[in-house]
């Protein structure tokens, strides 16, 4: 079959492959034509249509996610390139792969009036890794071999860790539409050859291992993939040392010792438990972390913390201001490599556990009282949710109201918990859960905002959304995160400039888009209607969960007083 005659876009396309990505998501435009040609008529690429660049952008996202695979990006000239940037932030932060790849027009026609033309090399350069501009058709040997350079330097430094987000513009003249066959001429894949498993000596983790004894040891894990390793090695590490490991829903690890619930946990300290709970050592591994209560405790102690983050990162973390170590190692080995190394643990060791653990089943215990009796509303819909959802799904969380609920309650059994927590924005939840949903098996359940779902309403139009993919809305008319918070809950603009009365309707959009539409507006409602979208297996589904809005700010501000 023939290919486009656009010489680097061919070497462009070829490289992806050699480099390991599979899938290619492409958004339909002019300038970008060699380049769609070139990646749809490869045999070893899945190509996927999204038209929104920023949907498109974040479809990719999901994909990554799911795959943990790199993924590329392909979009025309102009303003097209601007709509990646909201998942290529979120894709920096959270370290994985995409190639944002743009089309371009030739250099000398920048700034000259000529249509769909910005300045577009270089738009991304403070949330990718790298930028890199080259021009799609090369005749002479040594722009070939710039541009192979270039291409290939690209794609190892996405895939290097910490990994991350590159961009390529890739500079087009007309025509654009040419065919050619294509070339057996092998186009050279430049690789990295370098020792990532290395990790620390022995004589490194004996300093450690002598560091920690006779410490109150805090664990902080914040977002990441997880894995059964993992969690064998940090309950390892708490038998030796009789740290706190603490996570959240995004964290996705499971060790047995661990404690989870961190709000509700530190919201039972009185005066004297703040003081004798905090830790002498932080060690923190994973993204960013979600609990603001956590962070403020750490961050405002008079007690002089030391604080240890573990990542192969450009640059140092200090998330709790304790900063006094920056391990670049992978964590699984790191906690295996530490606990090789602590002597086996003195009798007293536990007691600082065994009060962190009194305190969490106190939390768990109130909060289970609290829901039994609380009014329908987000607190009672989310614990109800947490609850029926099956333990084989995967769930998606969108920012704001929904991740923050989930954190209260029971995720301790679920396969996977995603949120796009590396900027924590609210735009992109659907299109990210979406393309997860093409690479998992069983059903991916996205939990989201009424505001969050309105901003990427137009992701329910992608043509390769399967009936395995779930979509629960708490509708409560707008943000309700504002009706709670201190900043903005007490304002007379609360309302019309924060909540911002949001008006979803829906039902006739699951109609529009081919989605079956299940609604629950109370308790009794929302039991028997789960169980119709769950049993749902011939359309993608939506429940609409009309809740009160005031009214749910309220119950959830009653919970964290009477957990006390």
């Amino acid at each position: 079959m023939n290919t486009t005659d656009k010489e680097t876009c061919r070497q462009l396309i070829e490289l992806l492959v050699a480099h390991g990505v599979c899938d290619v998501v492409l958004s339909p435009g002019s300038r970008n034509t060699p380049l769609i040609i070139a990646a749809n008529r490869h045999e070893k690429l899945r190509t996927h249509v999204v038209i929104d660049e920023r949907s498109a952008a974040f479809f990719g996202l999901g994909i990554a996610l799911q795959t943990d695979k790199p993924v590329a990006l392909i979009c025309t000239s102009g303003s097209a390139i601007l709509n990646y940037g909201p998942a290529i932030a979120e894709a920096y932060y959270r370290r994985v792969p995409l190639i944002a790849i743009s089309a371009d027009r030739p250099e000398e026609w920048i700034d000259q009036d000529d249509s769909q033309t910005i300045r577009q090399y270089g738009v991304l350069e403070n949330i990718v890794k790298g930028s890199f501009d080259i021009y799609g058709d090369n005749s002479d040997k040594v722009q070939r071999s710039f541009a192979n350079r270039a291409i290939n330097d690209a794609l190892i430094l996405a895939k290097k860790g910490p990994q991350g987000p590159v961009h390529i513009n890739v500079r087009l003249d007309e025509p654009l539409a040419g065919l050619a066959a294509p070339k057996s001429t092998a186009i050279p894949k430049i690789e990295l050859i370098g020792c990532e498993e290395m990790g620390l000596s022995a004589a490194m983790y004996d300093t450690l291992a002598k560091r920690v004894a006779g410490k109150k040891i805090m664990v902080i894990a914040g977002f990441g993939k997880g894995s059964a390793r993992l969690d064998k090695a940090l309950d390892d590490f708490v038998k030796k040392t009789g740290a706190v490991v603490l996570h959240e829903a995004q964290s996705n690890i499971h060790p047995v010792l661990s404690i989870a619930h961190i709000d509700a946990t530190l919201t039972t300290f009185n005066d004297e438990e703040i003081i004798e709970l905090k830790p002498d050592i932080v060690i923190s591994f994973g993204g960013a972390i979600l609990s603001r209560i956590i962070k403020k405790y750490l961050r405002n102690s008079t007690k002089k913390i030391e604080h240890w983050h573990i990542a192969e990162s450009p640059n140092a973390i200090d998330c709790f201001l304790a900063l006094s170590k920056r391990i670049e190692c992978e964590p699984t080995s790191f906690f295996e490599g530490l606990s090789k190394a602590c002597p086996p643990p003195l009798t007293t060791s536990g007691s600082y556990l065994k009060l962190w653990r009194e305190k969490a089943a106190q939390a768990k215990s109130k909060l289970l009282t609290f829901f039994q009796s609380c009014p329908w509303s987000n607190f009672y819909a989310m614990g109800q949710l947490m609850k029926l959802a099956p333990r084989k799904w995967n769930l998606h969380f969108s920012n704001g109201t929904a991740v923050r609920y989930a954190q209260l309650f029971d995720y301790s059994a679920f396969v996977r918990i995603e949120c796009n927590r590396g900027v924590s924005g609210i735009d992109g939840a659907t299109s990210t859960a979406i393309g997860s949903q093409l690479y998992y098996d069983d059903v991916t359940l996205l939990v989201s905002g009424d505001m969050s779902a309105q901003y990427d309403m137009g992701a329910l139009a992608m043509t390769e959304i399967t009936p395995r993919f779930k979509m629960a809305v708490l509708n409560n008319n707008g943000g309700g995160i504002f009706r709670y918070i201190k900043t903005t809950s007490s304002l007379e603009e609360c309302e019309e400039c924060f909540a911002a009365d949001v008006r979803l309707p829906l039902k006739e959009l699951a109609e529009a888009y081919g989605f079956a539409y299940f609604e629950a507006s109370n308790k009794q409602a929302l039991d028997k209607v789960f169980c119709l979208f769950a049993a749902e297996a011939k359309r993608p589904a939506i429940l609409n969960i009309i809740t009160p809005a005031q009214e749910s700010a309220d119950v959830l501000r009653d919970f964290f007083t009477r957990v006390k």
